[in-house]
């Protein structure tokens, strides 16, 4: 019997070789970046087990992202830092990470899948794909790359604001980190528009340790984790 694909079968109109997957890791988080990747794979190392990036385990991975760096025929990463998150919104925010990851590929790509529903406005022909981290295996790889960066800055995060947990919940609004925002107070780094976070500064004001920025004392408008207007 023969064994079932690892990945549910997409069919894209192009076919050649310099097609990019993109995909996207923390829009949800209160605090930090949103991090996008764009990977155009090389169909002459294929790369064994690629799949969407939450359901491998971290081991495997960390695995997999030293092989995509080693064996794809380009990779770049794009980012929205959390004040541009605040300006923008995550929505927005996300498109232009994403925009930025395509543009930083050192090959230039022919066609681009996106994970999703939406492709950002941009110039290179494209097409959004549903799911597309556990369909399209150069989505994959890009979901692999996002969620390494990020879970990678998030530890950093951990060390130099201790107690709030990012190095386990990875900013994601959890009982633990909701908890340490409203004891702790609000870092730089978190995203001041997202309701959590603006009702933590009311009651109780930022971080001890922290250097308020001339940005805090700018009113953002509330954005719940993510806008797909």
């Amino acid at each position: 019997m023969a064994r079932a694909p690892a990945l549910p079968p997409f069919k894209c109109a192009y076919q050649g070789r310099l097609l990019a997957g993109v995909d996207e890791v923390g829009r949800g988080p209160l605090i930090g970046a949103v991090v996008t990747a764009a990977v155009i794979l090389n169909p002459d190392r294929p790369i064994a087990g690629l799949a969407d990036s939450k359901k491998l385990t971290e081991k495997k991975r960390n695995a997999l992202y030293e092989e995509i760096i080693e064996h794809a025929s380009a990779w770049s990463l794009g980012r929205c830092e959390a004040h541009e998150i605040d300006q923008i919104n995550i929505y927005q925010a996300t498109m232009i990470a994403m925009e930025r990851a395509v543009a930083g590929l050192g090959v230039a790509p022919e066609y681009v899948l996106v994970d999703g529903n939406k492709c950002p406005k941009w110039h290179w022909p494209s097409e959004p794909v549903v799911k597309g981290d556990s369909r399209v295996e150069a989505i994959s790889a890009a979901s692999i790359l996002a969620k390494v960066t990020r879970d990678r800055e998030m530890e950093a995060l951990e060390q130099k604001y201790p107690g709030y947990g990012l190095a386990k919940h990875k900013g994601y609004p959890t009982p633990v980190h909701m908890e340490a925002l409203f004891r702790l107070g609000v870092t730089p780094e978190h995203r001041k528009s997202f309701r959590p976070v603006q009702e933590a500064m009311e009651q109780v004001g930022f971080f001890k340790n922290s250097v308020a920025s001339d940005t805090e004392n700018i009113h953002y408008p509330t954005d719940l984790f993510e806008n797909s207007n």
